[in-house]
């Protein structure tokens, strides 16, 4: 079988895994100790990640932007080092798949129109009642990873 897995690579980021039918296996929000344990679980798979490519935003601080900077380079080493293929791909270039914009809601929408039967995976916690951006942009880049790589 083979999986996708789209990483969206922010502070509330969030990883997710589909298979080739489109059904959501795994889900975990930032946190380096799941993202590895997720990354050996497929190493050696037939598995190919879009890792969301962003960069400096105007008006964000240096520490800020440094710490992004560490995590992002942090996933490239653990995508390679766990022998996962993965492709960049800027903001613009994978919400124009959908027709996004850069309203959060709407990643949050679309992600539900494709996948109908997430019902609560979308949520961070059990106590959230907001589905929740980050979660939805990962869907949607493992979505976008099924599309094109």
């Amino acid at each position: 079988m083979k999986y996708f897995m789209g990483i969206d690579p922010g502070k509330s980021g969030a990883l997710a895994v589909i298979s080739e039918q489109r059904t959501i296996i795994k889900i975990r929000s930032f946190d380096r100790a799941a993202y590895l344990e997720v990354m050996r679980e497929y190493s050696g798979q037939d598995i190919v990640c879009c890792l969301e490519h962003v960069g400096a935003m105007p008006g964000q601080g240096v520490t800020s932007m440094f710490s992004f900077g560490e995590n992002f380079g942090w996933l490239q080493g653990a995508l390679e080092a766990s022998g996962i293929a993965y492709q960049l791909a800027r903001p613009r270039v994978w919400k124009k798949d959908y027709s996004l914009n850069d309203s959060k809601q709407s990643s949050v929408d679309m992600c539900r129109r494709i996948f109908p039967d997430a019902g609560n995976q979308l949520r961070r916690t059990e106590k959230c009642r907001k589905d929740d951006d980050g979660i939805a942009e990962a869907l949607l880049m493992a979505e976008y990873a099924r599309r094109h790589f």
